[in-house]
């Protein structure tokens, strides 16, 4: 691939976090954005430089100036949306949280392989530099004995709930709620470093009528067992610690950042932060332009494996505790 051709569908926060990026990055340029609202259309576009615009999807995926399609909308249409992209012959990155079910994701994973589509799910964690260090130094501390994350970000939207509005980000008709938001960060990071877990329970805060506000995700693994607590109606010190028979490992700011990696044995304490540049998206950017220029269908692919194990986790626990989404048996 000469260059990656990006058309965006979605105009939230995030999706200016990642166009922030784009300008900033070799090998990638907006192509065309699409929008169900020509305003939201046009103004995307114009802040960053874009003069075509879409509020048709079946026109914008015609496109051939678009070669790679960046989903960006609320959770429940991550499937039908990423599936009509790759039917249009795009190469997709679709936003975190992949998919709600299990059975979508692999059925998008096999969409793409079929069509010989490169598809990968955007989440920063493992395309940080400071990612691989910390998978590197676990050996340092292991046996692994206990993980212990917090991730909580008070929601701007948690004061709409109070007043009794429903923002799509709290409400189970879109799939939303913490666990497909702050904690999925924490169940990736685990997922990352550990993979499946024998068992995972998610115990939940809920208010009748809305998705969950906070919670902890329990996931046991052989040995050891890992508490994540996740928040969107509290704050406080984020971080990911990793507690072994050795040492322990502790992440500043947790899951989603990696900020900085310290590593304390008996016999040493050290920091480590490959990380000069704070904002965490220029690295996912940075390597997802390089991954599709070089048309790396094997590292690709590979994601997909621990993205799979990620979704399966997330549904079979949500489910369990009663959080249910439409479709949902």
């Amino acid at each position: 691939m000469e260059q990656v051709r990006l058309g965006t569908i979605g105009s939230g926060v995030i999706v200016h976090s990642i166009l922030d990026n784009v300008k900033r990055t070799e090998g990638i340029v907006l192509s065309a954005v699409y929008s169900r609202s020509p305003e939201k259309a046009d103004k995307l576009a114009s802040d960053y430089g874009c003069s075509v615009t879409y509020t048709d999807l079946e026109a914008f995926l015609a496109d051939q100036t678009v070669n790679t399609v960046y989903i960006a909308i609320p959770n429940l249409l991550h499937y039908e949306y990423a599936k009509k992209a790759l039917l249009a012959g795009k190469h997709v990155i679709l936003e975190k949280p992949f998919t709600t079910k299990s059975v979508h994701a692999w059925e998008l994973a096999e969409l793409a392989k079929e069509k010989h589509l490169l598809l990968v799910e955007a989440a920063p964690t493992s395309f940080l530099p400071n990612f691989k260090i910390l998978k590197d130094q676990i050996s340092k501390v292991a046996p692994v004995k206990l993980v212990l994350s917090n991730y909580s970000q008070y929601s701007s939207r948690y004061d709409a709930v109070l007043r009794g509005e429903k923002p799509a980000i709290f409400d189970p008709a879109y799939a939303g709620g913490c666990l497909m938001d702050i904690n999925f960060y924490n169940v990736l990071l685990n997922v990352l470093l550990f993979g499946s877990p024998k068992h995972a329970t998610y115990l939940p805060n809920t208010r009748k009528g809305y998705s969950d506000t906070s919670g902890i995700m329990m996931m046991e693994y052989d040995g050891f067992v890992s508490s994540n607590a996740g928040a969107k109606d509290t704050w406080g010190v984020n971080s990911f610690q990793v507690e072994g028979e050795k040492g322990y490992i502790y992440i500043e700011n947790g899951s989603n950042g990696l900020k900085s990696i310290r590593v304390v044995t008996k016999t040493s304490d050290e920091t480590f932060n490959e990380q000069p540049d704070p904002d965490r998206w220029f690295y996912e950017v940075q390597e997802l332009t390089r991954l599709f220029l070089a048309e790396d269908y094997q590292a690709v692919y590979s994601r997909l494996d621990t993205t799979l194990a990620t979704v399966g986790v997330i549904e079979s626990a949500r489910k369990a505790a009663g959080i249910l989404f439409p479709g949902d048996e």
